[in-house]
């Protein structure tokens, strides 16, 4: 959406975006009635991972704190975003890094095919972008 205004102001100026993206911004979609569901499923999900412990008190709150991400296109970034998206780095690289840790190794067959996806992947991306 963003890619979309920014290219309207350059193919058609900047009021005849501005008018376009205001006269869509409203349109009706059917996940808008079910945003509440995100925005509760965050501290849902951090009492959750309390009770099961396998967060504990800070780490919940930084989940819980998701809920003040902005949803939706064209919010861009405010203090309350950065709150919560530091709060699910706060949450989850810990988790991570102990899991990276302790956990298995890859082998070198698991590491040469995840290589060679990565590779086609990358490969894909770029073809696609020559139109």
């Amino acid at each position: 959406m963003d890619h979309l205004a920014f290219g309207l102001v350059d193919a058609q100026g900047r009021p005849s975006a501005t008018a376009a993206v205001a006269g869509s911004y409203q349109a009706f979609h059917i996940f808008q009635y079910t945003s509440f569901a995100i925005m509760l499923g965050w501290p849902v999900l951090a009492v959750g991972a309390w009770r099961s412990g396998v967060l504990g008190p800070l780490r919940c709150l930084g989940l819980a704190l998701m809920a003040l991400l902005p949803l939706g296109v064209l919010k861009g970034t405010t203090p309350w975003s950065i709150a919560g998206a530091a709060g699910l780095c706060v949450a989850f690289v810990p988790l991570g890094l102990a899991t990276l840790r302790e956990g298995p190794r890859p082998s070198r067959r698991s590491v040469a095919r995840f290589g060679a996806a990565a590779l086609a992947v990358m490969i894909l991306g770029f073809v696609s972008s020559l139109g």
